[in-house]
């Protein structure tokens, strides 16, 4: 079982990815991994030690590393393409969009350094529309895991799905929550504690958030669902309805804009299926800024306290 609430162990997700590809990398000889002069940090330099062969690193070009993730990948290879989330989207969308996505080949975009809590790089490497960018294009898949373990079993998983799939994850350690036996599936939410009164939704380094918020909310004689959201795209519309129709509140956190993210997604569901109160907790339509990496999350209201806030306000609307 994951620690106790408060006390849990703090891994790295970069670590797992690229350690699982190591492990996929002896098994699958069809598996090719492209960098763009990032591999220390992304953590693919391990499979470029363990298979040199395979390795490719594309050089600060992302528009040209994406256009050779799509050949390889039309020859019959299971492409992984990392980068940092800023420049394995804005900067080559185009090649996503027309190479990638267009023809449905089984590229593997698997990216870190998301989010604010990239820290001192600032706003220029501080990614927050990245999940809106990739979740609007037709054929792609969004998975935004939740932790180290989760994220070794997404790659896993995504390795058997032949199409294009966005991965995200974050540069900082962040809090285990999950077995490493806890079994993934694409398009499948997992409600991580049950409660009747008001239901958080999170993705990422947000559903730690969630869970502590639950705690405090259970001081107030509040009984709390919380639903981790990994799959941002197919989104599980059945468990958010249920969630919707069992509890008649929601709120949604994410470290990433509150525009077109995980909140727009859950916002647009219910508006077709079960109008109830919500709240969406994120970052607000501004840019990010340097700093410390939890500071960061503290201003920009990403914390356990704004989560409790905002399920108050939510609550005191529901019929």
């Amino acid at each position: 079982m994951p620690p106790v609430i408060g006390k849990w162990k703090m891994e790295s997700q970069r670590k797992e990815y690229g350690q699982a590809l190591v492990e996929l990398g002896k098994k699958k000889t069809d598996i090719v991994v492209l960098d763009a002069d990032l591999s220390s940090s992304t953590q693919t330099g391990m499979f470029a030690e363990a298979f040199p062969e395979r390795f490719f690193n594309c050089g600060i070009a992302e528009a040209n590393m994406m256009d050779t993730a799509a050949g390889l990948a039309a020859s019959g290879k299971t492409v992984f393409a990392s980068t940092f989330a800023v420049f394995g989207t804005g900067r080559c969308y185009d090649q996503i969009r027309q190479s990638i996505a267009y023809p449905k080949l089984n590229v593997k975009i698997v990216v870190s350094h998301a989010g604010i809590t990239v820290g001192g790089d600032g706003a220029s490497h501080q990614t927050i529309e990245d999940i809106a960018l990739m979740r609007v294009l037709p054929n792609m898949t969004v998975i935004v895991p939740a932790d180290a373990p989760q994220t070794r079993n997404v790659i896993f998983k995504i390795v058997d799905f032949h199409g294009p799939t966005y991965v995200r994850i974050g540069r900082a350690d962040v809090p285990t929550i999950t077995n490493a036996d806890e079994k993934f599936e694409i398009g499948k939410a997992s409600v991580v504690r049950d409660g009747d009164d008001i239901t958080l939704i999170g993705t990422g380094i947000m559903v730690s958030k969630c869970l502590l918020a639950a705690e405090e909310l259970k001081k107030h004689k509040i009984s709390t669902k919380v639903v981790n959201m990994s799959t941002i795209k197919p989104i599980d519309e059945k468990t958010i309805v249920k969630c919707a129709r069992e509890t008649g509140a929601i709120i949604t956190a994410e470290e990433h804009s509150i525009l077109e993210g995980l909140g727009s997604a859950v916002a647009m569901i219910l508006g077709e299926n079960a109008t109830i109160p919500m709240r969406r907790v994120g970052i607000p339509d501004i840019f990010g800024e340097s700093g410390d990496s939890e500071e960061l999350m503290i201003k920009y209201g990403l914390t356990s306290e704004n989560i409790v806030n905002a399920s108050h306000e939510v609550l005191s609307r529901k019929k």
